[in-house]
């Protein structure tokens, strides 16, 4: 984080909570980006390095859920992006880009619609959010690289279709089992049909379960709001093994490690959650639903397909493509990986591409 200052921010004029960012100034004060996720931090981004000497400053904002996917709220982080906004305007930043890098992407597609246009006043669980326009200023522009769809929309692809007991993480369904090298790969288009819908289904009934409980719990007097649950296995995609599903130029296996050691270990998405963040963040009720989203915005698109990536595959890409239309400017960076991680030459072919178009809107 060398040459970067340390900006911390009340989400809320005057009332908090408060954020922190990273900031890296270009020379040229007329155009800034603003990097988000919603729980990892990118203060060290390799774009902290590639867009200001290109002449764009960068913002790398973490949200008040830093390192704490269990409590994340969607609705609440739509205040912590526009802090970030607000402030990029007042340093008198006339042109403003968001960048929306892996699960960021969701992040600033959900910004933005409510930025352009406010419609949500509480979260899927029922709470309030007293969201107001004045604090949340439009961007003039999108930035997609490595983009998934959203978290939701992640795990559904993700989640284990051959779980048949939410309380033993053991329990399997054979006929429905990826890691069972009976069923594959290569895997027939039948089972995959076969774990798409119980892919579904299983979410469906996560989250039916989930509003049950919240019911329960709201329904006395003077109830506990959250509680606490796991979701065992989630890490059990046809795609990570059988590579003409979906295909590009990805190795087998995925980004994070071993498939099967993360599907029955103890750390993966969604593993711990809360009832409410269930509800704003890996269940279908989700707004973060990233090319619904951003169909919602009016603001120029700049889509880049990494086509080694195991994250974000080219139906995703083509997901973001359907929702934006004619507004985007497509790309695909040849063997480029979810992470970037020792591909220096495409980091920087990423910035360039990033800061030259950032600078012409």
């Amino acid at each position: 984080m060398s040459d970067s200052e340390l900006v911390s921010l009340d989400v809320i004029p005057g009332r908090g909570p408060r954020i922190y960012g990273a900031l890296r100034r270009a020379i040229d004060r007329k155009c800034a980006a603003l990097i988000v996720h919603p729980s990892s931090n990118f203060f060290d981004h390799y774009l902290m390095e590639e867009l200001p000497k290109r002449g764009v400053t960068l913002l790398a904002l973490n949200t008040r859920y830093l390192n704490n996917d269990p409590h994340l709220i969607f609705e609440h982080i739509i205040d912590d992006v526009g802090a970030g906004v607000r402030f990029l305007r007042e340093q008198g930043f006339k042109k403003i880009v968001l960048l929306g890098n892996s699960g960021g992407a969701s992040t600033v597609a959900l910004y933005q619609a409510e930025a352009e246009n406010l419609t949500i006043s509480d979260t899927p669980a029922g709470d309030p959010v007293r969201l107001k326009v004045d604090n949340l200023p439009p961007a003039d522009g999108i930035a997609l690289f490595g983009a998934h769809p959203g978290r939701s929309l992640l795990l559904l692809k993700w989640i284990d279709a051959s779980v048949t007991d939410e309380n033993d993480p053991l329990s399997v369904d054979s006929s429905l089992d990826i890691f069972n090298s009976a069923n594959g790969p290569p895997f027939t288009p039948q089972f995959v049909a076969k774990i798409r819908n119980a892919q579904q289904k299983r979410s469906e009934r996560v989250t039916d379960r989930t509003i049950r409980r919240l019911q329960m719990l709201r329904a006395d007097p003077d109830p506990p709001r959250d509680e606490a649950f796991i979701v065992h296995r989630t890490c059990a995609d046809p795609r990570f093994f059988d590579l003409s599903l979906d295909p590009n130029d990805r190795a087998a296996g995925m980004v994070w490690g071993d498939p099967y050691k993360l599907n029955y270990g103890p750390r993966d998405i969604a593993r711990f959650t809360t009832l409410t963040s269930w509800m704003s963040q890996w269940s279908l009720e989700s707004r973060a639903h990233g090319p619904d989203c951003i169909a919602r915005t009016a603001v120029p698109v700049l889509n880049l397909e990494f086509t080694a990536d195991t994250n974000a595959l080219p139906s995703d890409i083509a997901m973001w493509t359907a929702a934006v239309g004619d507004r985007q400017k497509f790309l695909r960076i040849k063997d480029a990986t979810h992470f970037l991680i020792d591909q220096p030459q495409i980091r920087s072919n990423v910035g360039e591409i990033i800061a030259d178009w950032s600078l012409k809107l």
